[in-house]
């Protein structure tokens, strides 16, 4: 008897206990007892770069530039081993074209669009089903689709094409800068905000609720292929304009013609491209995909070595071989000298990468980063993440609407491929001689190193 009371006072102790373990996994699920950890998965064509800290600017060997200097430290992150390619911006291209299509066919085609959930309840608003296929050949179709092509008018020798134009990009992002300002707090006394916040068209207009913090960015996404005329007005680079982009012998090359808000865009789609590739929770990324800031920028570009003038560690434009080791202006304008093959940009990864395995950190093309660009901007940062960043209104003077670049390119002298050498651009301009890789938070723990 006394053996079976017991057993069941162990049966009760132990149903009770399970029962408390369940609850607090479901509350706290990375708490004690959690079945699974949680892990960063490698995103694919990224190195891991860790947590440290370095001098930010020039070093001491170059005279020539006063640029002060900072120790600053910066978080783990992971960032594009290459630049963006064309083919990679150009699945970009392809689903904003897509995704109007289907939007206009949509509304002669009831395919296109879902209107019930998968246990046939109707939604809320209509998705677009990206499962039917696009006949693009279909004449049937190409009426439907009649908006998304080149007005008749505008056509040349009448052949049918995709309006450029038309691709346009619309997402929204959240202004954590004017949320983080006190006077744009919420206010429990009086249970409202009080503040007044720039919206997405540069209006100063009264906080109505925390939806005000959310901007809307509407951008045309194809590249401007105009700007290898643009960029040398007594060159001949009609050839650049029309295949650059387009053809597939430049897959592997550095997209151009791209702004700084095109390149965000761009990190945009990509952050929302997550859900494809992992629905578990244990493996989705805690962070999206960004522009590198500039800090980010150098720290990945000097390769865990300290005051190094270029990213492969040495203090010369050549190996012990004589040859050049990147894509850039040598000599007095030799084009050819450093890559037999080409004038302009190469393929990207051709040269030998920094010892964090990054490839073309200097020459090939500038590439964008997420910093504003201020003279000054050394003696203003923080010492830890630093990065300053501005969002210029359309009605702001352009001095307002720098953003540093970083990493020379093809068209320029040596100097400006070094890891310590800023310059910038402005934002709403496209060159034929910059690009961008993304970046992404990331965190450092044991499992990363897996």
């Amino acid at each position: 008897m006394k053996r079976a009371i017991t057993y069941l006072f162990v049966a009760a102790v132990m149903l009770f206990t399970s029962c408390q373990k369940e609850t607090t996994n479901q509350y706290l699920t990375l708490g004690k007892g959690t079945r699974e950890k949680w892990f960063e998965p490698i995103p694919y064509g990224m190195v891991y770069i860790e947590r440290g800290s370095f001098n930010l600017g020039s070093n001491d060997d170059e005279i020539y530039d006063l640029l002060p200097t900072r120790t600053v430290s910066t978080e783990a992150f992971w960032i594009d081993d290459t630049e963006i390619t064309n083919n990679e911006y150009r699945q970009f291209v392809y689903w904003v074209r897509d995704k109007k299509a289907r939007e206009l066919l949509g509304q002669t085609y009831t395919d296109f669009i879902i209107t019930e959930d998968k246990y046939g309840a109707p939604l809320k608003e209509p998705k677009i089903n990206w499962d039917e296929r696009i006949e693009w050949n279909d004449r049937e179709y190409q009426m439907a689709m009649d908006e998304l092509y080149v007005p008749e008018q505008e056509r040349f020798g009448y052949k049918r094409e995709i309006d450029t134009r038309k691709l346009v990009y619309e997402y929204y992002w959240i202004d954590f800068k004017q949320a983080a300002k006190r006077s744009n707090s919420f206010n429990y006394d009086t249970q409202k905000y009080e503040g007044n916040v720039v919206n997405s068209d540069g209006e100063l207009v009264p906080i109505q609720n925390r939806s005000s913090f959310l901007m809307r960015e509407s951008v045309p996404v194809y590249p401007d292929t105009l700007v290898w005329i643009r960029d040398f007005t007594y060159s001949f680079n009609e050839p650049f304009t029309l295949k650059y982009f387009s053809h597939v012998g430049f897959d592997d090359y550095p997209v151009v013609g791209v702004s700084w808000k095109q390149a965000n865009a761009f990190c945009n789609w990509r952050s929302g491209l997550r859900s494809i590739t992992s629905d578990r929770f244990n493996e989705s990324p805690a962070h999206d995909f960004r522009l590198p800031t500039e800090t980010e920028w150098e720290i990945a570009a000097r390769g865990g070595m300290h005051n190094n003038m270029y990213p492969w560690g040495s203090y010369y434009t050549r190996n012990v071989n004589g040859c050049f080791v990147a894509n850039f202006k040598p000599l007095r304008g030799n084009y050819v000298a450093d890559s037999p093959t080409t004038t302009t940009t190469m393929k990207v990864g051709e040269f030998d990468p920094n010892p964090y395995g990054v490839y073309d950190m200097a020459g090939n093309v500038a590439e964008w980063t997420s910093t504003a660009f201020y003279e000054a901007g050394y003696n203003t940062i923080d010492d830890f993440n630093p990065e300053i960043q501005y969002n210029a209104r359309p009605d702001d003077p352009q001095v307002m609407k720098r953003k540093v670049i970083r990493g020379g390119s093809w068209k320029d002298v040596a100097y400006y491929i070094q890891t310590g050498t800023r310059t910038y651009e402005y934002q709403d301009t496209a060159k034929s001689y910059i690009g961008f890789r993304c970046v992404r938070t990331s965190f450092r723990n044991d499992l990363q190193k897996k």
